[in-house]
């Protein structure tokens, strides 16, 4: 087995709470949603932000769920600052006000990312499952920038607004956001219980990429733009979370360290908790974490195919999703023999009008 050097992470994925007011059906949390009694305290998080540092993490991600449903944000943020690290709150913004934006910017917070689920109010409050959010996301989002705080904008696509990506795009630069994610929905957690509720059509994506790449020229110097089309009709895989256990180290709301966020779904799989190791020997040893790292994992094709340093074999839940077998090559790539089921899989499930299965309702 070839030895590879592990980097270290660039990244702490923070879950802090799956507690949040939205019911979004493309939600990344698991199913089964951890409750408050069970989350870290503020003693048990400081220490992750300090062992993620000085396990050479340059940057941590507060989200969960509804990151500022904790009271002890502020704390976390003043100790991740202290820590060296650059600090960025995902958050759906229903529940920040200015107040406490400057006192998460006195405490040390440099960058917000703010979702977005339609640019039209009626459409966006339908999809999150809470009324009057878009305008409250549109008030935080302006105080964001006001305040000199760097904003991006996450704009999640699926069937019922993929039309107006350029939508997105024109609310981004009316907000003064440095950066879009035009992010389409990828099929995990309660995503994947909704994808036949979710997916665009072939149509649908073939005229959202056009308008997209036809408005890339003009964005350039004005704002970044990070683009992901949909695996399921792509023909090569992403390369998931920058490879297994290569970029990103994720803790969830009770301690768990992951590579991944749906990482928690393939079975036979035994993850660690926070405070049983230092988690630089998590990262660099961790059965997880060795699991799917670097290429000797792979089968065929992925073991001979010249693109298996850059997308890593794709994605293991994915594999495990529609192949059921995470060590399988991810279907999504045309090497795979199962490529032409994902396409009809994906042709069906867009043709099909499902209810839409909301975060919680289980």
């Amino acid at each position: 087995m070839t030895v590879m050097p592990v980097p270290p992470p660039i990244a702490l994925h923070a879950e802090l709470s799956h507690r949040c007011p939205l019911k979004c059906p493309y939600c990344s949390n698991p199913l089964a949603l951890e409750p408050a009694s069970r989350e870290l305290d503020t003693a048990a998080w400081k220490r992750v932000l300090d062992e993620a540092a000085e396990a050479g993490a340059l940057q941590v991600h507060f989200s969960g769920g509804e990151p500022c449903a904790r009271g002890d944000l502020e704390d976390l943020v003043a100790h991740a600052a202290a820590a060296g690290l650059y600090i960025n709150l995902i958050t759906s913004a229903v529940t920040v006000d200015r107040a406490r934006l400057e006192r998460l910017k006195a405490a040390g917070l440099q960058h917000v990312q703010i979702s977005f689920q339609d640019t039209r109010p009626a459409e966006a409050d339908r999809i999150s499952g809470f009324a009057g959010g878009q305008a409250r996301k549109l008030a935080a989002a302006r105080e964001v920038v006001d305040l000199g705080l760097a904003l991006t904008i996450n704009a999640v696509l699926h069937r019922h607004n993929i039309e107006r990506v350029e939508e997105f795009i024109d609310l981004a630069l009316d907000l003064g956001a440095g950066r879009i994610e035009i992010a389409n929905v990828q099929y995990y957690g309660w995503a994947l219980l909704n994808r036949a509720a979710l997916m665009p059509t072939r149509r649908q994506l073939i005229a959202m990429d056009a308008a997209v790449k036809a408005r890339l020229p003009s964005l350039t110097g004005r704002i970044v733009v990070d683009y992901v089309v949909p695996d399921y009709y792509a023909r090569r895989p992403k390369s998931c979370m920058g490879g297994w256990g290569r970029r990103f180290i994720l803790v969830t709301p009770s301690g768990l360290a992951l590579p991944c966020h749906a990482a928690e779904t393939i079975p036979g799989m035994s993850f660690e908790t926070v405070g049983s190791r230092p988690l630089s020997a998590i990262w660099e040893d961790g059965e997880a974490f060795r699991r799917f790292r670097g290429t000797d994992w792979m089968p065929r094709p992925c073991r001979d195919c010249d693109q298996r340093e850059q997308d890593w074999g794709g994605c293991r839940c994915q594999a495990l999703a529609l192949a059921g077998d995470a060590a399988a090559a991810d279907p999504v790539c045309e090497k795979s023999d199962r490529h032409a089921e994902v396409v009809a899989m994906a042709e069906a499930d867009s043709a099909t009008d499902a209810p839409i299965r909301y975060r919680g309702s289980l």
